[in-house]
């Protein structure tokens, strides 16, 4: 059992006893609507399971003479793959609406999901069971502001999230934040475009989203910023401001190569 408040209470409503029991893994099937795209790496959770067994039960519900996972998929992955024939759940009757509930709301809860799988079910608890984003602060234990960011980033779609994820950007929740203030798919690629090419960090992607959404467009001329920080290096970094807004690698070469020519000339 979680030592949740709001999780508890979903549970002491619905039954007046749950009861652990254990269940054959052949008699349960996987929730349809899972929070997670992935499962992600379950091979310490496995490792656990196989040294200890499974200590916390999942929950399922009876559909027929078989079960449905409401909550504990990635528990019932690694027992299957550890060879275990059976696993300690709580049985819930609830129906299809409540068993999605409970399932987003767990997930949510356990702070393992990324961005973009928070930010949907997030998006699901208002769309489907009209939550607000002060009652979602409460059952997940975040402040309001930062529900309601997150769930800007379900704005994101899905081919921008792909992009993201090949850019290594998916982790990047400041990042992600400016890319849901933005209102087109085109403006969001540019967006990206232009933090991988010109290495901009947290400030410059800031305020090019602001100039991509028209503010200070008109009073103040857009810049190319070429911004260089070795990984390898943390003790310096480099940053070249251009009074235009396109600039071309030579170009970039060229002011590179004159800055290090005066630098070798100067006494």
């Amino acid at each position: 059992m979680r030592h949740d408040t709001h999780f508890v209470d979903w549970i002491s409503k619905k039954t007046a006893a749950p009861m652990v029991r254990m269940i054959p893994l052949t008699k349960i099937s996987p929730n349809p609507h899972q929070a997670r795209s992935s499962l992600g790496d379950i091979q310490e959770l496995m490792i656990s399971i196989k040294a200890k067994g499974v200590l916390e039960p999942i929950i399922v519900r009876p559909k027929g003479d078989t079960y449905e996972i409401i909550a504990g998929e990635r528990r019932y992955i690694a027992s299957k793959n550890v060879g275990l024939s059976e696993i300690p759940a709580i049985e819930m009757i609830v129906n299809d609406s409540e068993a999605m509930e409970i399932s987003l709301i767990e997930n949510l809860q356990r702070k393992d999901l990324d961005l973009f799988e928070e930010a949907d079910g997030l998006k699901a608890l208002m769309d489907i069971y009209d939550y607000s984003h002060a009652q979602i602060s409460e059952k997940i234990g975040k402040a309001r502001s930062t529900i309601t960011e997150i769930i800007n980033i379900s704005r994101v779609p899905s081919d921008v999230r792909a992009v993201c994820a090949e850019s290594g950007l998916e982790k990047n929740r400041s990042l992600l934040i400016e890319l849901s203030k933005l209102k087109t798919t085109d403006e969001m690629q540019t967006l990206l475009r232009q933090i991988r090419e010109r290495g901009l960090r947290r400030e410059d992607t800031r305020d090019l989203t602001k100039e991509m959404k028209g503010k200070d467009g008109a009073s103040k001329p857009k810049h190319y910023i070429f911004h260089y920080r070795p990984k390898e290096d943390r003790s310096y970094q480099v940053k070249i401001e251009f009074k235009k807004d396109t600039v071309s690698r030579n170009e970039i070469i060229k002011v590179l190569e004159d800055l290090i020519a005066k630098l070798k000339s100067s006494r």
